[in-house]
C-alpha cells in the first residue's frame, strides 16, 4: 500500500470528485497601464523611488523636457506632491512632481 501526503489525498479527493483545480477562479488581473500623458513643465526632474522617512523622492534619473512622453495613473497616490510615472521612451519608472503632469491621452 502507497502512503499518501495530506496534499495527494486531498488532490486525489478533488480529483475523483469531478472538481478541477482552478475550475470557476477568477482570471488573473491585467498590469494597469499608465494613460498617455506628457510633461507640462520646462523640465522635470525624475527621481528612482520615493523615500518615506526623508520624506522625498531619492536617487536622480534625468530631466525630462517639456512634452517628453510620460504615463500616469490617476487616481494612484501623490507623496508631498510626488507621484510615479513611467518614461516611455526609456521605458523606465520614477517620479517627477505631479504639477508637471498633463496632456493626458495626447498621443
Amino acid at each position: 500500500m502507497t502512503r499518501k501526503t495530506p496534499i495527494a489525498l486531498t488532490v486525489a479527493t478533488l480529483a475523483a470528485a469531478g472538481i478541477a483545480l482552478g475550475a470557476g477562479a477568477p482570471a488573473a488581473t491585467a498590469v494597469e497601464v499608465p494613460r498617455h500623458a506628457v510633461n507640462i513643465c520646462e523640465s522635470a526632474t525624475m527621481y528612482e523611488n520615493y523615500n518615506f522617512s526623508i520624506p522625498g523622492p531619492v536617487t536622480y534619473i534625468r530631466t525630462l523636457g517639456y512634452g517628453d512622453k510620460i504615463g500616469h495613473s490617476p487616481g494612484h497616490p501623490v507623496y508631498n506632491g510626488w507621484a510615479s510615472i513611467q518614461d516611455f521612451g526609456p521605458n523606465d519608472w520614477g517620479f517627477i512632481r505631479v504639477e508637471c503632469i498633463g496632456g493626458y491621452d495626447s498621443w
